[in-house]
């Protein structure tokens, strides 16, 4: 996430030269692209810590603070 960002609540994944927004509340690909792989396994991360993903997401744009989330292991 970044401080500047605009609606609908999302987050940004990176894997090498691809990157993609992914939605926070329907966890689908909402700009750019990711392979296949990469995508399903940053779903299933974001499943696990969807509520942390938007509380972020408000805290960000209310205080300008946020928590670290644990990365999937």
């Amino acid at each position: 996430m970044y401080f500047n960002e605009h609606n609908p609540p999302h987050f940004h994944a990176e894997y090498n030269e691809y990157s993609a927004a992914i939605s926070i509340t329907t966890l689908g690909v909402i700009e750019g692209k990711l392979p296949s792989k990469v995508l399903s396994l940053v779903v299933e991360w974001a499943q696990d810590h969807q509520e942390e993903l938007l509380d972020n997401w408000n805290s960000i744009k209310n205080t300008g603070n946020y928590h670290k989330i644990k990365p999937l292991v």
